[in-house]
């Protein structure tokens, strides 16, 4: 499995979110770092019953 991400750094750390859930951001001091921080994010959002997490779905129309 393989999630994207989108990161930048700021004051020398690395902060970013998950692309399907932007509204949740983590940082780390290494990239390493903060790909360890992205993987616990997951985490928790997938073991977790959060009702404020934005949901994207996609709608056909015929």
């Amino acid at each position: 499995m393989e999630l994207h991400y989108t990161y930048w750094k700021d004051e020398g750390w690395y902060v970013g979110h998950l692309d399907d859930y932007p509204d949740y951001n983590t940082q780390g001091e290494t990239l390493e770092e903060f790909e360890d921080m992205l993987r616990s994010l997951y985490g928790d959002i997938k073991t977790c019953d959060f009702s404020f997490i934005h949901h994207h779905g996609k709608l056909k129309i015929a």
